[in-house]
């Protein structure tokens, strides 16, 4: 058995990881290669490029890559139709993804996506494109698999290994004290992001805040995850520049620790904003894109859905601040954070319940789940050729 496998970034390369140990368990002897991050490397998966050249968003901020990028899928698809592999996955990624599943797809090869693209949020045109270009699609939340079906595009509601990952209810003392910091602090965690791109466009404003915030709560602590070398230097950098006064605690990754460590988060949106929810933390959402790309948005109304961030779109209610490209200032920042910390314990306790709410429904044994899908998809076409 060979399987293929693109992942584009670090959220899809840990939902790569699970889906290979998964997988393994019903084919022991599977082999896997693709476009992997450490996570799938550590699976058993032989990475044929560096997974942090597809790790980018926006129109405007891909263009500088476009060439490369291209380059890397026309030789992926020429070594997968000239050897084609049992089954290929692609993970998230979509806009360099959904090609790469369509080409192989009709060249015979069986082809499933993990992870819904937010085709029911902006792009709806997408879901065109998708319509014979793929065997499967395998969503993490239960409201797209009804989506797909509206559009007739075969799909599977597997849940989401976060969920799976993280209890029910968070030990934030446990946490703290694997974390060695203080037990009894008020601690704000701060995820400015683990792209460079959100590290230049929303960590700065996330700095100017906390200068604001240390002023007036000098006994605070802050504490930031780093995913890795290069994007520390960049945030310190700018921390130099802008708060050099500010205390901030720095751990090398370990998001989800200080995350659990946390009485509040203030994040860039993307997948630790889920993570966030599950862990059960109050949050702050930020999120800005290029300039020229937030204008393409707006023009063409690409954006559908109510909401920006997952939890909110999920419980259908705005549980979660949202700031989002020019509202993204010290004095927002500040303002939600604050007001946050000063929450009613009524309004605490309801938003903690939606949270707890949306984990039970995506507690399905995702990555199992998703290895017993792909088992069966690949079987049945076997069948078939048979």
């Amino acid at each position: 058995m060979r399987i293929a496998i693109v992942a584009g970034e670090v959220s899809g390369d840990i939902l790569g990881g699970r889906l290979i140990t998964s997988l393994k368990k019903l084919y022991p002897d599977a082999s896997f290669e693709g476009i992997a991050g450490d996570e799938m490397q550590q699976a058993g998966c032989v990475s044929l490029y560096a997974m942090d050249r597809l790790s980018i968003m926006g129109y405007v901020e891909v263009l500088p890559r476009l060439f490369e990028l291209l380059k890397i899928r026309k030789s992926l698809i020429q070594r997968w139709i000239e050897n084609p592999p049992d089954l290929m996955i692609g993970i998230d990624a979509p806009d360099f993804n959904l090609k790469l599943e369509h080409k192989l797809y009709q060249a015979g090869v069986t082809t499933a996506h993990y992870v819904s693209p937010s085709v029911w949020a902006w792009k709806e045109g997408r879901v065109k494109k998708m319509k014979g270009a793929m065997d499967l699609m395998l969503t993490l939340f239960p409201f797209e698999v009804e989506f797909y079906k509206k559009h007739k595009i075969p799909a599977e509601f597997v849940g989401h290994p976060l969920a799976d990952e993280i209890p029910l209810d968070v030990d934030k003392m446990a946490a703290r004290k694997a974390l060695f910091l203080p037990e009894d602090a008020t601690i704000l965690a701060v995820l400015p992001g683990s792209r460079m791109g959100e590290i230049k466009r929303i960590a700065p404003d996330f700095l100017r805040a906390l200068k604001v915030l240390y002023k007036k709560y000098s006994d605070w602590v802050f504490v930031t995850p780093m995913v890795n070398d290069k994007i520390e230097q960049a945030f310190n950098t700018l921390k130099q520049k802008i708060a050099p006064e500010v205390p901030i605690t720095i751990t090398k990754g370990k998001s989800r620790a200080v995350m659990s460590a946390a009485d509040q988060i203030l994040m860039a949106s993307g997948t630790a904003v889920l993570e966030g929810m599950l862990v059960g933390r109050p949050m702050v959402a930020a999120y800005r894109v290029a300039p020229l790309t937030a204008r393409i948005i707006r023009y063409f109304k690409l954006i559908k859905s109510k909401y920006f961030t997952l939890p909110n779109n999920l419980a259908n209610e705005y549980l979660v601040p949202e700031l989002i490209q020019e509202d993204i200032t010290e004095e927002n920042i500040v303002k939600e954070v604050e007001e946050q910390f000063d929450q009613s314990d009524e309004q605490r306790k309801h938003m903690l319940n939606q949270f707890k709410e949306i984990h039970l429904q995506l507690k399905q044994n995702a990555s199992d789940r998703a290895a017993q899908v792909l088992f069966e998809l690949i079987e049945s076409n076997k069948a078939l050729e048979k």
